[in-house]
């Protein structure tokens, strides 16, 4: 549309063209330049902000919002997202830190998406109306259960139903080959099909091929083989085979394929180009594929509305759900988008509906000042006015607005509380004061039972003498005592709620600013400031980035790679950037990495208790999962004899290598006397799969 010649690409290990009128770049690389007051940011005019709200994502959000607000007020922003039910208030929030700001929202789909349930072999509508669930729907939920309830019951209840693929004695649940040739008939192809596993999208594809499915003609295959070629004739031959690239050709030649995480980086743009190209007809991806890839399908099937988390099986949530559908509908060819539910045991028609109708996901922030997001802060805008500008996040907006409302109830609470003191007004005397000793009596009476026995005879005698202040009190005659009692205590209730309250009120307010001061006591003590200024150290941290930023700048400081070979650099910065799907003991290259990895751990362990100490949130701690497969290859060894045997994808060793050398390239750059063994180690490493895989994916 633009020409080549007039557009980049800019990323951590990539650079196409950088000085282009129209770039496209990771956030990361924007932040880098606005921090390092780059020369390319002063003829920038406009900032497309693309599925911003990743500003909630837990990593990698904060990088979106310390551009919104440091980014120069005279570059216009355009925000864009298909899933932030709450723009009104984001856009309050960007007219305080940016100025001037329009909100454009629309509630109309470019192409209109219908929901539909695959019910055995029966394509059914979700909804009969706009909100009404279809009573088909109901109706074979209903006897589903009732039947298979019914069969079991009689068989003794020896089986677990739920275990079944019937799904009715009557109807079987169709097997994931079944399911595409069902939308082949249907005319719904293509299609992608999301399945919250990358083992269970390749079992799929596999399922496919099995049962001989062929979705493209003679045609397609011979265009398919075309681009395939064009897009892996780079690879080494020697890793073909441990890719699994002749099965992957045969399932690209039949139109389906998987799409994840865990594949090498041009098997993915590979899939992408031919599917939208129309020449791949399913895909089984994770919902990764979701995330920023311009892959649109005419239909897109959920096999489960569950999903593993990482820790534990959550369900989808309606955003989730939004951004998965989100897919369905191409705009320009398709006059429907339509998205498809498989129903089994563990869904129903309540909670498929709840998702699908419904239009509320906001934007949460989840900004929090970082080590090297302070140190920049304050090397460019000094330490008052760095901690005055993180007061504009949206983090605090949003904490604000909910003081608002605390201090709404705590107003309304006092208010109440003074009526009631006004009702137990006692001729005789203070009933306020009287009630408060019939409290403090409570609450030690409360408390005996747990004391040890000389604290317990202590107890006692606090409790006598309150017995007797009550006693002598003038309100103690008083003929409507108990009345004005229970009054008191709705009032106490008030009192008590209200403490809560304020400190819901003090944990919000200055929230931000509160984490950026204790930041700088950690900065303080490690030597990266002193008395606000920033010291050669804090320069070094300045300029490395990521989520253990502290720990690799006291590494690069107590001088702990001096001594290490290329091989073992890599070994030991892998542990910053790894994080193992799996818990096991991990293998390591004996020698120096042991050694330096001990080192490493002590480090830690004291950044890990100041910080626990202060109330800080830990930094994440070291993962030598990837050191042994990290140190092999830069130590020469083949792609297969790394993977052989090991629990590492090709896409996740991938990932890995290219944020090693993202990182290895930064220490460089902090820390210039460690440049020859970094270039060394770079070298050795950026070679195979990993020279021709593109961008840190």
């Amino acid at each position: 549309m633009f020409g080549e010649s007039n557009v980049g690409l800019l990323t951590g290990d990539t650079s196409i063209n950088s000085e282009a009128p129209i770039v496209i770049m990771t956030t990361e690389v924007l932040r880098n330049m606005i921090y390092s007051a780059s020369t390319t940011l002063t003829d920038l005019r406009y900032v497309v902000m693309d599925e911003v709200h990743y500003l909630a994502d837990r990593f990698r959000g904060a990088v979106w919002e310390e551009i919104l607000i440091h980014l120069p007020e005279s570059i216009q922003v355009a925000a864009l997202s298909a899933t932030v039910s709450n723009a009104e208030e984001f856009g309050d929030w960007l007219q305080t830190v940016r100025g001037e700001m329009k909100v454009i929202v629309s509630e109309t789909r470019p192409v209109p998406l219908y929901q539909h349930v695959l019910f055995g072999n029966r394509l059914l509508d979700l909804f009969s109306t706009s909100t009404k669930v279809n009573p088909e729907i109901l109706r074979l939920e209903k006897e589903s259960l009732r039947s298979v309830r019914t069969k079991y019951s009689n068989s003794g209840g020896k089986r677990n139903w739920r275990d079944s693929s019937q799904i009715t004695p009557t109807i079987k649940a169709l097997g994931r080959a079944e399911v595409i040739e069902k939308l082949d008939r249907e005319g719904l192809l293509p299609a992608i099909t999301f399945i919250f596993s990358r083992a269970q999208c390749d079992s799929a594809v596999k399922q496919c091929l099995a049962a001989g499915l062929r979705l493209t003609n003679a045609e397609e295959r011979s265009e398919i083989r075309e681009v395939i070629s064009d897009k892996t004739k780079s690879l080494p031959e020697d890793d073909l085979i441990v890719l699994g690239f002749h099965e992957w050709v045969d399932s690209l030649e039949r139109g389906i394929a998987s799409h994840h995480a865990g594949l090498l980086p041009a098997f993915k743009e590979c899939v992408e180009e031919l599917f939208q190209r129309g020449l791949i007809k399913a895909v089984f991806a994770t919902e990764t594929l979701a995330l920023g890839i311009n892959m649109p399908a005419r239909t897109v099937v959920l096999e489960k509305l569950t999903k593993w988390n990482g820790e534990s099986h959550v369900s989808v949530t309606p955003g989730e759900y939004t951004q998965l559908t989100g897919r369905a509908g191409r705009r320009g060819i398709d006059i429907e988008g339509n998205a498809v539910i498989l129903w089994n045991k563990d869904v129903d028609s309540a909670s498929a509906a709840g998702l699908a109708s419904t239009r509320t996901y906001p934007l949460k922030s989840s900004f929090k000042p970082t080590y090297n997001m302070t140190i920049n802060l304050i090397s460019q805008f000094g330490a008052e006015r760095a901690r005055t500008s993180l007061e504009s996040s949206f983090a605090q907006f949003q904490a604000d607005k909910a003081v608002v409302g605390l201090a709404r109830q705590i107003k309304r609470n006092n208010e109440a509380i003074t009526e009631l003191e006004e009702e137990i007004n006692c001729h005789l005397g203070d009933f306020v004061e009287y009630a408060q000793i019939r409290f403090e009596i409570k609450e030690l009476e409360r408390g005996l039972s747990t004391k040890r026995r000389k604290a317990r005879e202590f107890e006692e005698e606090k409790i006598a003498e309150a017995r007797k202040a009550l006693r002598n009190h003038a309100c103690h005659g008083c003929s409507d005592r108990e009345t004005h009692a229970r009054i008191a205590e709705r009032a106490d209730r008030l009192r008590r709620e209200n403490a809560g309250l304020n400190a819901r009120v003090a944990n919000r307010t200055h929230v931000i600013a509160r984490r950026f001061d204790l930041i700088k006591v950690m900065l303080e003590k490690f030597g990266y400031l002193n008395n606000d200024i920033i010291t050669s150290n804090g320069k070094l941290l300045s300029k490395i980035y990521g989520e253990t930023d502290i720990l690799i700048a006291e590494m690069i400081r107590r001088e702990a790679f001096g001594q290490l070979s290329a091989a073992e650099l890599v070994s030991i910065v892998s542990v910053f950037v790894h994080e193992s799907r799996k818990e096991s003991p991990p293998k390591l290259p004996r020698g120096a990495v042991e050694d330096v990895l001990a080192d490493l751990v002590k480090i830690w362990i004291e950044i890990n208790d100041l910080e626990t100490e202060l109330g800080l949130e830990p930094i994440r701690e070291p993962d030598a999962g990837f050191c042994w497969a990290s140190y092999r290859w830069a130590s020469g060894h083949s792609l297969s004899s790394i993977l052989k045997g090991s629990d590492l994808t090709v896409g996740d060793f991938v990932r890995s290598m290219k944020q090693i050398i993202d990182l290895l390239r930064q220490i460089s750059i902090a820390s210039p006397h460690l440049s020859s063994i970094v270039k060394d180690a770079l070298t050795r490493i950026d070679r195979g799969v990993i020279a021709y895989a593109g961008a840190v994916v």
